[in-house]
């Protein structure tokens, strides 16, 4: 299902997911943000809590199985065409996570999956924001301004 062009922001979950100290990133296959590396997560559908949305949707992407941890943060992105009307609208509450099970494979919208050291997230040149939320699940990891 397309979220381009909404009617009303888009309601998503997403997951800093810690696997053996590393931490599972996902490269967007679809836009918005396509080829960007990031952290899972996806749109919560209706009648799904934002919980089983987010087990859902690493799962879909990471072939994983989470525990959903701690709250993280609201995060919020906005996207406009050349016009200035709105292509993309989401809302996304970030949470920790950690596997619990599952084969690591990149799936559904995610066009390749990694596990990252946490002193070597440069290399995924990774937006601010996701930078900012990851070490908002890991104290110590540099974090910076920006977009996701």
């Amino acid at each position: 299902m397309s979220h381009e062009r909404p009617a009303r922001p888009v309601l998503g979950a997403a997951a800093v997911v810690m696997y053996d100290g590393r931490v599972v990133l996902i490269r967007r296959g679809k836009a918005p943000s396509a080829g960007e590396w990031s952290i899972p997560g996806g749109a919560v559908e209706l009648g799904e809590s934002v919980e089983a949305a987010l087990r859902r949707e690493v799962r879909e992407e990471t072939g994983l199985d989470i525990a959903v941890g701690r709250f993280l943060e609201v995060f919020e992105r906005v996207e406009r065409d050349d016009d200035g009307a709105v292509r993309f609208h989401f809302v996304v509450l970030d949470y920790a996570a950690t596997v619990v099970g599952g084969t690591l494979r990149a799936g559904d919208d995610a066009a390749d999956v990694a596990l990252a050291d946490p002193g070597d997230l440069d290399r995924y040149a990774l937006a601010d924001t996701v930078r900012r939320v990851i070490a908002s699940a890991m104290p110590g990891i540099p974090a910076g301004p920006g977009a996701r």
